[in-house]
């Protein structure tokens, strides 16, 4: 499976909610915590070559490898496969007895929506011709919000971006992983392999330490 997505940091994430629900999105999963584990090998291998090993716990647990990707316009593009596991924490041993090491544990909330054709046609007219459908994740980190909007083009992607009033230029190049490493590096107290919501507790984090733009600025 080919993932293609974009993210973009908000200052006002309800507001992008609102915009969801004026454009007739639908919801699919209510806001929800994550969390996740991301696995790499001693050497750091993976890493290196931007792949990802990751499990996660949502309402089911999730075993997730990304391949190296490229990035378009903002938008990263690379292979996705992942599937359901019965048992988050036997992966996570699994994972172990096969020599693989904790990389990064981080938390999340996550709201949901899909903007499906038949919406995007009656709101977008022309802009939605050869639409595919569109999934708008409403992510809460512990330093910031951030909106992931992930398509089937880096087209229909732009379009949707548009339509939630963000500013295109401004989408993020880099992880939420290597946005955590910018911030461990103004804040040596931090744990660069712990972003939870625990850790960063009475932490205000800054746009600034971030070094990066508000999408919806």
């Amino acid at each position: 499976m080919q993932e293609i997505e974009a993210k973009f940091y908000v200052m006002d994430l309800k507001k992008i909610e609102a915009c969801l629900q004026d454009l007739e999105a639908r919801l699919i999963q209510p806001r929800i915590l994550e969390t996740n584990i991301r696995f790499d090998l001693p050497d750091g291998g993976l890493r290196s070559e931007g792949r990802v090993l990751r499990i996660r716990q949502d309402t089911e647990a999730k075993l997730t490898y990304k391949s190296g990707g490229t990035n378009e316009q903002g938008v990263l593009s690379r292979t996705e496969i992942e599937f359901v596991v019965d048992d988050f924490e036997k992966a996570k041993q699994f994972l172990e007895a096969l020599g693989y090491q904790k990389l990064f544990y981080y938390e999340k909330y996550r709201t949901t929506y899909v903007l499906e054709s038949a919406s995007l046609l009656a709101n977008f007219q022309q802009q939605a011709v050869g639409f595919q459908t569109c999934h708008i994740m409403l992510d809460e980190l512990p330093y910031g919000n951030l909106v992931e909007i992930e398509g089937e083009s880096v087209e229909s992607i732009r379009v949707v971006a548009g339509k939630l009033n963000l500013n295109w230029d401004r989408a993020l190049p880099t992880s939420y992983h290597m946005l955590f490493e910018r911030l461990c590096a103004k804040h040596p107290d931090l744990d660069p392999k712990e972003l939870s919501f625990a850790a960063l507790n009475g932490l205000n984090v800054s746009i600034g330490e971030l070094s990066i733009r508000a999408g919806d600025a």
